[in-house]
C-alpha cells in the first residue's frame, strides 16, 4: 500500500438504512459510490439499491447535503456487479447484524477486493476478530472494523476496531482519511461486545430503566431529568430508546447479554417485561409510530405500565432537584443529590453512580485510555461530558469515596469493587497535561500524533486536559477581537465576534471596520471566525430599543454603517475569508457573502432570514443578489432581462429560507461554486488561514465597484406583486406578510424604475436601505421583533 490513502471510489454493500446513508455521505464528500445489495427476483435486477436510493431524498434529517449528489450513487447488485470491486479503494459492509451472512457475503466478494483496498465491517458489536478470520488470509492484513454511528452524515463517531492481522498503516491511514474527508471524530475502540459507545451508552440506559423501576419514576419524568438538564441531548432515555428503535436496543442489550457472561452487571442485561411487550406487538418507537411515546392529534403520550395505557405526557421536574441542577459548582450540585431524599434527586445520583462504576471497571477492557470513552459518549451519543470528566469536574476523590460507600452497602447495581487505581493517593482525576489515564498500562497516553491533527488548532477539550491559548491578541473592543497566531503565520490576522450568539450590533460594526483598516497597514490577510455560530443576524435588542425612543434617524445612520462593514469586507486590499460553521443568519449571511472567499463546514446553515422579524435584508444582501442576478444575465443573449435569475432569489428571502448545508448555499447564491467545503469543523481555521495566505501571496486585488448593473425595476416589482396579492387574497400570507415580501421585492428589482435601468451599488443599498427603515417605522414589524426577542419564534401578525 502506498503511503498516501486516497478514495477515488468506494463501494458499500448493504442497502439497508445504515448503508445506504454511508453512501450518501461519501458522495456528500464527492466521492462515487457503488450500493450493493440482493438482486431483486423480478424485474430491474438493481431494485432494491435504486429503491434505498429514492428513500434516501425523503428522509429526515436528509442524509444528502445536496439532492445532486445522488447522481455520484451507483446501484448495484452481488450477482452482476461484483467485478466492479476491483475499482474501488474502499469496501465498506454494512449489511445486517448476522455473522453467518456476512462470513457468507465475505467469501463471495474476496476474489474480486483490489489488493490495495481497504475492506471495512461496520457492525454494531460484532467480533471483528471472527469475522477476520472467514476472510482469506490475503485480506486479512487490510480488514478492519467502521462503526459508523446513525445518521452517519451528522453523528461525528466513528468508531474503528483492528484486529490482530490489521496493518497498524491500514487504521493510521483510515483515521486520516474518516476525520479529514468525512469529519469524523475516530475513537480506536478494543474488540470487545459492543465496542466503547454502545457499551457504555447502553448500560446507561439500562441503569436508567432499573433505577426508574426502583423509585416508581415515570417515564417523561426520568427524560425531563436526563436531558439538557444534566448535558444530554432532549431526546434524553425513553425518547432515545423510541429514535433508535426499542428492537435494536433490544438486540444491543442481547449481544451484552450473550457476550459477557462474567460481567459483574450481567444481571442486569435484560430488558423489563413492559419493554419487551411492546417489541411484541410491534410498538417499536418512531418507526412504527408508537412505543414508549405516542402521538395522538397533537397530543404527546406516555406509557404508563402500571396502567397499561398511555397518558399525557407532562415531564415535571421537582423545584428542590430543579435548584440542585442549577448549582454552577458541580462539586456541591453532586453533594446535594446524594443528601437529597427526593426520589428524582435519588435517581440522578444512582445513574450517575452506576455509568462511573461501570465505566471505571470497563476501561481496562473496552479503551486504551479515559479519552477515548469520554469523546466516544461525546459524539456517539452527544453528551456534553463523558462520565469521566463529569466525575473529575465534581470531585474525583469525595465521588470515589461516596461510589465505594454504596458499593459497600449494598446500594450501588454491582457488588464488585472499584479499581485499585481509582483510589490511588493522591489521584483528582484521568485527564491532566500530559495526557488521559490508560488502566491496560497504568500511566497517562497522550493524544494521537497522526499529521492530520495538526490541521486542528483548536481540538475539543476535556475537563482537566490542558487549554490551548488562542493566540495573540492585536485589538480589541466590546464586540469583537483581532488576533492572530505568530507561530502559524503572524501575517494572517483573525476576527472573532465576541458578543453573545455572535449577533451583530454597533460595536461589532466599529470592531470589522477597525479590523479592516488594521489589516490594511499591517497584515497581509484577515479571517473571521468564531466557533460557532457564525453569527444570527442583527442585535435585535439594540434595534427594538432604538425603536421604543424613535430614534429612526440613528436606525439609518447604523444601517448605513452596516453596508460599510459590509463593503469593507469586500474592498479591503487584503484577501478576507469567512470561516463559516453553523449558523450564518441575516448579517452574518450578508458579511460572508461580501468576503473575498469563503471555507464552509459542511454543516453551515445559512440564509437571509429578516423576513422572520419583518425586515428585509439590508446590510448589503439585497444589493449583492442584485447584482449576481445581472451579472448571470449578462453571461446570455438577454442581457437586461434579469428578472428570471430574481424569481428564487425573492422565493428565499420571502420565505426566510436557510440552507441545509454549505452546498446548498451554493445553490442558492450564498456562497460561491469554487468556495472552499471543509468537512471537519476542527480544521476550518487551518483551511481557512492557509486560504488567505495563498491569496495574499498571489497578489489580491480586490474588486472595482459594480456599476452599469440592469434591474428588474417596476415591471419586476408588478411580476411579484401578482404572485403576492393571489397569495393574500386567499389568506395564505397576512397583509404585513404582503408588504414585507414587497419591500423584498424592491430592493432586488432596484426600485420604481424602468425595468433595464442600469444602477451602481450605491443605488442598490440606498434603496434597500430605505425599505428596511420604513419597515422598522411600522408597528408590525416592531411586534415581531420583540415577539422573536421574547420566545425565539416568528409571529405571524
Amino acid at each position: 500500500m502506498s503511503s498516501k490513502f486516497i478514495v477515488k471510489h468506494a463501494a458499500v454493500l448493504g442497502a439497508g438504512v445504515m448503508g445506504a446513508q454511508i453512501a450518501a455521505h461519501l458522495a456528500n464528500a464527492g466521492i462515487p459510490v457503488t450500493l450493493f445489495d440482493l438482486t431483486a427476483k423480478e424485474g430491474d435486477r438493481n431494485a432494491i439499491a435504486s429503491k434505498a436510493l429514492a428513500g434516501l431524498k425523503k428522509l429526515e434529517p436528509a442524509p444528502l447535503a445536496s439532492p445532486s449528489r445522488l447522481a455520484l450513487i451507483t446501484p448495484a447488485n452481488y450477482d452482476d456487479h461484483l467485478d466492479q470491486l476491483a475499482h474501488c479503494d474502499l469496501v465498506i459492509e454494512a449489511i445486517a447484524e448476522r455473522m453467518d451472512w456476512k462470513t457468507a457475503l465475505y467469501e463471495r466478494i474476496a476474489p474480486h477486493v483490489s489488493p490495495d483496498a481497504i475492506l471495512a465491517s461496520n457492525t454494531s458489536g460484532l467480533s471483528i476478530g471472527e469475522l477476520a478470520d472467514a476472510l482469506p488470509e490475503n485480506l486479512r492484513a487490510r480488514f478492519c472494523g467502521v462503526h459508523f454511528f446513525n445518521p452517519p452524515r451528522y453523528m461525528r463517531l466513528v468508531e474503528i476496531i483492528a484486529t490482530r492481522h490489521t496493518q497498524r498503516e491500514i487504521v493510521d491511514h483510515l483515521e486520516s482519511w474518516l476525520t479529514s474527508q468525512l469529519g469524523k471524530g475516530v475513537i480506536r475502540a478494543l474488540d470487545t461486545p459492543n465496542f466503547i459507545a454502545n457499551r457504555i451508552g447502553v448500560f446507561s440506559i439500562l441503569a436508567a430503566l432499573h433505577h426508574t423501576e426502583r423509585l416508581g419514576l415515570g417515564f417523561d419524568e426520568v427524560d425531563a431529568l436526563t436531558g439538557p438538564k444534566i448535558g444530554r441531548p432532549k431526546s434524553a432515555t425513553y425518547r432515545t430508546a423510541d429514535v433508535v428503535g426499542l428492537d435494536t436496543l433490544a438486540h444491543v442489550v442481547a449481544t451484552m447479554r450473550d457476550k459477557l457472561p462474567s460481567d459483574p452487571w450481567h444481571p442486569h442485561f435484560q430488558l423489563p417485561a413492559w419493554l419487551n411487550a411492546l417489541i411484541e406487538r410491534g410498538a417499536l418507537g418512531q418507526k412504527s409510530g408508537i412505543g414508549v411515546y405516542r402521538k395522538v392529534g397533537k397530543e404527546i403520550q406516555v406509557l404508563d405500565p402500571a396502567a397499561g395505557d398511555y397518558r399525557p405526557s407532562a415531564g415535571v421536574i421537582a423545584d428542590e432537584v430543579d435548584a440542585i441542577l442549577k448549582q454552577r459548582d458541580p462539586a456541591q450540585r453532586f453533594a446535594a443529590l446524594r443528601a437529597s431524599k427526593h426520589p428524582q434527586a435519588q435517581f440522578l445520583w444512582s445513574l450517575f453512580r452506576d455509568i462511573f462504576h461501570y465505566s471505571a471497571t470497563q476501561l481496562e477492557h473496552i479503551a486504551d485510555n479515559a479519552r477515548d470513552i469520554d469523546l466516544a459518549m461525546r459524539w456517539g451519543f452527544g453528551w456534553a461530558q463523558g462520565p469521566f470528566e463529569t466525575w473529575q469536574a465534581a470531585g474525583w476523590a469525595d465521588i470515589a469515596d461516596a461510589i465505594a460507600a454504596d458499593i459497600a452497602a449494598g446500594a450501588a447495581m454491582s457488588t464488585a469493587p472499584l479499581p485499585g487505581w481509582v483510589q490511588e493517593n493522591g489521584r483528582e482525576g484521568v485527564h491532566n497535561a500530559q495526557g488521559s489515564y490508560s488502566a491496560r498500562d497504568g500511566k497517562q497516553q497522550p493524544r494521537s500524533t497522526l499529521p492530520v491533527y495538526t490541521r486542528q488548532l483548536f481540538p475539543e477539550r476535556l475537563v482537566g486536559e490542558a487549554s490551548i491559548p488562542r493566540g495573540a491578541t492585536l485589538w480589541e473592543n466590546a464586540g469583537v477581537r483581532l488576533w492572530h497566531l505568530p507561530e502559524l503565520d503572524p501575517g494572517v490576522g483573525i476576527l472573532s465576534f465576541t458578543s453573545k450568539m455572535h449577533t451583530i450590533g454597533d460595536e461589532v460594526l466599529d470592531g470589522v471596520l477597525h479590523a479592516v483598516a488594521h489589516s490594511e497597514q499591517q497584515l497581509d490577510a484577515l479571517v473571521v471566525w468564531h466557533d460557532a455560530p457564525f453569527a444570527v443576524g442583527a442585535n435585535l435588542s439594540q434595534v427594538v430599543q432604538a425603536c421604543v425612543a424613535g430614534q429612526f434617524d440613528m436606525l439609518e445612520a447604523t444601517v448605513e454603517k452596516f453596508q460599510r462593514a459590509s463593503l469593507s469586507l469586500r474592498y479591503a486590499r487584503v484577501p478576507t475569508v469567512a470561516a463559516v460553521q453553523g449558523m450564518a443568519l441575516g448579517g452574518g449571511c450578508e458579511f460572508l457573502m461580501h468576503c473575498s472567499h469563503r471555507v464552509l463546514a459542511l454543516e453551515s446553515y445559512i440564509g437571509l432570514v429578516e423576513a422572520g422579524v419583518g425586515l428585509v435584508p439590508a446590510g448589503g444582501g439585497s444589493k449583492a443578489l442584485a447584482a449576481r442576478a445581472a451579472a448571470l444575465a449578462a453571461m446570455t443573449a438577454t442581457p437586461a432581462e434579469v428578472f428570471p435569475y430574481l424569481q428564487p432569489v425573492f422565493q428565499n428571502i420571502a420565505t426566510a429560507q436557510v440552507s441545509k448545508s454549505a452546498l446548498q448555499a451554493i445553490d442558492m447564491g450564498y456562497a460561491q461554486a469554487h468556495d472552499q467545503i471543509v468537512f471537519h469543523p476542527d480544521e476550518l481555521l487551518w483551511v481557512a488561514i492557509k486560504q488567505a495566505r495563498a491569496a495574499a501571496d498571489a497578489g489580491h486585488t480586490p474588486p472595482l465597484p459594480v456599476t452599469n448593473i440592469p434591474v428588474a425595476g417596476r415591471t419586476g416589482i408588478a411580476n411579484f406583486e401578482m404572485v403576492l396579492i393571489n397569495m393574500r387574497e386567499g389568506g395564505m400570507i397576512s397583509a404585513h406578510d404582503y408588504r414585507v415580501a414587497r419591500s423584498a421585492a424592491v430592493a432586488l428589482c432596484g426600485g420604481e424604475v424602468e425595468a433595464g435601468t442600469r444602477v451602481n451599488e450605491d443605488w442598490l443599498l440606498a434603496v434597500e436601505r430605505r425599505e428596511f427603515v420604513a419597515l422598522l417605522r411600522t408597528k408590525e414589524t416592531q411586534a415581531r421583533i420583540q415577539h422573536t426577542l421574547e420566545t425565539g419564534k416568528p409571529l405571524r401578525n
